[in-house]
């Protein structure tokens, strides 16, 4: 019997999407092999569906369909938009590195004033010049990852020495200005020992950008005895797409505290691989969906336990109106060598109607028998007695709904060390809170 693989509609459209792309992607041909050999990854796997477990709340097939053909590399035009839209998300102090529908942009970038210590290259250029085909390597089997890296048509690759301290946060700015379109980046940051350092990383449209995908990959090592903050916050067009991927190393005496909050995108991942490589170090997760109308947010979580002596925290609030779907899932691995590991997650989830959808599914794999592990979830609706206890005060029900979700969701806000940035996130979901009233 002959058999002969056939191409579904998608990865068709993707095979067109990478053909017309290659122009584009920077380096020699090693680089180009590696890319190639990423895209036939993923054509051999297709866009994630159902069947897959780690997929199994997140239908990319059903729910995006197809990738969107390349972005155009930003013109004036798009830039002055884009210049536009960071004004609205500034960061008083922090130093910003801007990427344009794919592209990174020095020139509404403060490249010159991050710092002593760092530094700050294209990852175009880097493959360019370096041919760093390490870059864009990969050992995941993941379908979109391996699409991030044949597509990935820039970066930043950004390196923080050993003992640097950083004054001021490095923000890392997404902005989408195109229609109909898709755009690839992969970020390579590498701290190193004994750095202390504040990451921002934002999504957010332009005036006129709907309907686009965002595929973004960020590969962060940290060095031993390093203290990292890292903010995450994805406030893209209502209609579009973002697919992100973070690949995290941790070293030895390490702490690191990241947060996400997604509020917007229709549909949104962010699928995070942290692993504790090194002993004694403290790994803080928190996150927060806000999420309304038909959106759908999910953040996936794998921290793998390697070594004796970490420990993990995972806090996770999501707040769903309408008919929005969020989904929490997060595994906790220890591995036979990770003995005196203290690893524990929960996730609550809030309803503010009828149609909202929640799913959380935690888990443990536990291979070693010395260990404090465990990991909750509710889903329930606002409480209605504190709800009229409120309102007998004379707050109409909106407000009194906003006040009951702040306090809500401020457990996972609280855990963000820098008032500032606090203060930012804060701000971002009053914001949320006022435009469904």
């Amino acid at each position: 019997m002959n058999v002969a693989l056939a191409k579904t509609g998608t990865g068709s459209t993707a095979s067109a999407v990478f053909a017309a792309a290659r122009s584009r992607l920077s380096g020699n041909a090693e680089i180009a092999e590696l890319c190639r050999q990423a895209f036939e990854t993923y054509e051999r796997l297709g866009l994630p569906h159902r069947r897959i477990e780690e997929w199994k709340y997140t239908d990319l097939r059903a729910l995006v369909r197809e990738v969107l053909p390349l972005a155009p590399a930003p013109d004036a035009a798009a830039l002055a938009r884009a210049g536009a839209a960071i004004k609205a998300h500034a960061i008083d102090g922090a130093r910003r590195l801007v990427l344009v529908d794919g592209v990174f942009v020095p020139e509404l970038s403060d490249v010159a004033a991050v710092g002593a210590g760092v530094s700050v290259r294209e990852l175009s250029d880097v493959l360019e010049t370096d041919a760093r085909g390490d870059l864009l390597q990969t050992a995941s089997t993941d379908a979109m990852i391996s699409l991030n890296a044949a597509m990935a048509t820039d970066g930043v690759v950004l390196t923080i020495a050993d003992g640097a301290e950083l004054a001021a946060p490095i923000h890392l700015i997404h902005v989408a200005t195109a229609a109909s379109a898709s755009a690839f980046t992969r970020s390579h940051l590498s701290i190193g020992n004994g750095a202390r350092v504040t990451l921002v990383e934002t999504f957010i449209a332009a005036e006129g950008a709907g309907a686009y995908q965002v595929n973004d990959a960020v590969i962060l090592w940290i060095g031993d005895e390093a203290d990292v903050s890292h903010v995450r916050l994805m406030a893209d067009a209502s209609d579009a797409v973002n697919i992100t991927s973070q690949v995290v190393t941790v070293g030895a005496r390490v702490k690191l505290n990241f947060f996400n909050m997604t509020s917007g995108g229709a549909v949104s991942r962010l699928q995070g691989f942290f692993t504790l490589a090194g002993e004694g170090s403290e790994l803080s997760i928190n996150g927060v969906n806000l999420l309304k109308d038909k959106e759908h947010g999910d953040l996936t979580l794998v921290v793998d336990h390697t070594v004796p002596g970490c420990t993990s925290r995972e806090t996770f609030r999501a707040v769903i109106d309408d008919r929005a779907h969020s989904v929490f899932q997060g595994r906790i691995i220890v591995r036979p060598d990770a003995q005196k590991t203290d690893g524990k997650m929960m996730t609550r989830a809030l309803l503010l109607s009828d149609e909202a959808e929640a799913d959380n599914k935690p888990e443990l794999e536990i291979f070693a028998d010395d260990v404090a592990c465990g990991h909750g979830a509710t889903t329930g609706a606002i409480d209605e007695s504190l709800l009229f206890y409120l309102r007998a005060r004379g707050l109409p029900e909106k407000e009194a709904q906003a006040l009951l979700i702040q306090a809500f969701v401020g457990e996972a806000i609280e855990q963000i060390a820098n008032d500032a940035l606090r203060e930012t996130v804060e701000d971002a979901a009053q914001r949320w809170l006022e435009a469904r009233r």
